[in-house]
């Protein structure tokens, strides 16, 4: 089998649809989503099997899912099936309500870190909010761009938030706070803008 297809040389790509410049809005978003995808292998790859069976299995679904939001945001068809559902946004709730619930409560800003799992799912997490703001760019020159992709990776990167302070948790590791932060959450939750 050959990767290579010639048919990129240009500066152009396929898409779903069609073809586009490879710098275009639509090829930035899912190519980020796809660096998303790298980092969480790379957490699945540094987490203990059995301290963290439960969320092994739950970031390969998010895998599944970043390639099916990948795959649906490259889709300019007309008629676009699209493979995420509201389901896995539900379940991305679910599991951000429990981990708040496991970690110890939080009630100032931290610095990314403290376990090198951790680390690598708030890269997930950073790069999922950058994943983010390129779908709201996208949306606003193709308005039929899928809303349940952006719903999605703005409740993923909340969930990758809480799952990082787990993984320091579980490895008996206490996340740093940043030293200049207000108290800024209550009960876990971020403090409303008064």
């Amino acid at each position: 089998m050959r990767i290579y297809t010639r048919t990129g040389d240009k500066g152009k790509t396929s898409i779903i649809g069609g073809r586009v410049d490879k710098d275009d809005t639509r090829v930035e978003a899912y190519g980020t989503v796809d660096e998303v995808n790298c980092f969480v292998g790379q957490a699945i790859q540094e987490l203990d099997q059995e301290i963290f069976k439960d969320v092994l299995v739950d970031l390969e679904k998010i895998q599944h899912e970043l390639f099916d939001c990948g795959g649906d945001l490259a889709n300019v068809t007309e008629k676009r099936e699209l493979k995420l559902h509201q389901e896995s946004i539900d379940y991305l709730e679910q599991k951000i309500d429990e981990y708040i619930a496991e970690a110890k409560e939080l009630e100032r800003f931290i610095l990314p870190g403290g376990t090198k799992p951790s680390a690598s799912i708030h890269i997930a997490r950073t790069v999922t909010r950058r994943a983010e703001r390129l779908v709201v760019k996208l949306v606003k020159v193709d308005p039929k761009t899928p809303e349940i992709a952006l719903q999605y990776l703005n409740r993923l990167s909340d969930y990758f938030f809480a799952l990082a302070r787990v993984i320091n948790h579980r490895l008996h590791v206490g996340d740093v706070e940043y030293v200049r932060s207000a108290k800024v959450f209550r009960d876990g939750k971020r403090k409303e803008e008064k």
